[in-house]
């Protein structure tokens, strides 16, 4: 199989396995899972990782089970960091963290600013597991979410 022909077909798979993610319910019913989410995101990481390591052994080989199964594990890839950035984005950010009331202290703010700046960096790693299967990129999302486990459990 040449090389157009693979990145076709697996273009063709992302395409077709693309599901939407469900957030939780955003109603105000006071039900959160903060460790279930930071767990979550650890396992995410660690199939990124997985992933990672089979795209690299099964890269080059020319046959239609291996083209098959490439293709699932980038798919398996995206899927997870996909993951995580909805766990960021839809949890933590949009019902988690809270702004500071306006005549709030300096502390407040700055922590605030820190959580979601390392929000931020969490985001933008996650889409760079996307692009790469340099394992680095996982264990520096890994360590990014440990900080912020950290200073979101300060509150």
């Amino acid at each position: 199989m040449n090389a157009r022909n693979m990145m076709v077909l697996l273009a063709l798979y992302l395409l077709a396995t693309a599901a939407s993610v469900l957030a939780h319910c955003e109603i105000p019913c006071g039900i959160y899972g903060d460790n279930a989410r930071f767990s979550a995101m650890e396992e995410n990481l660690t199939t990124i990782e997985k992933a990672m390591g089979q795209i690299a052994e099964l890269a080059g080989k020319d046959d239609a089970q291996s083209a098959n199964q490439l293709a699932r594990w980038v798919g398996a890839k995206e899927e997870h960091a996909n993951k995580i950035q909805h766990a960021v984005s839809q949890y933590f950010m949009t019902q988690r963290l809270k702004v500071p009331v306006a005549d709030a202290d300096d502390t407040a703010m700055a922590a605030y600013t820190n959580k979601v700046v390392l929000l931020h960096k969490i985001l933008r790693g996650a889409m760079k597991c996307k692009q790469t299967v340099d394992a680095q990129k996982v264990e520096a999302v890994r360590k990014l979410v440990h900080e912020f486990k950290h200073a979101y459990e300060m509150k």
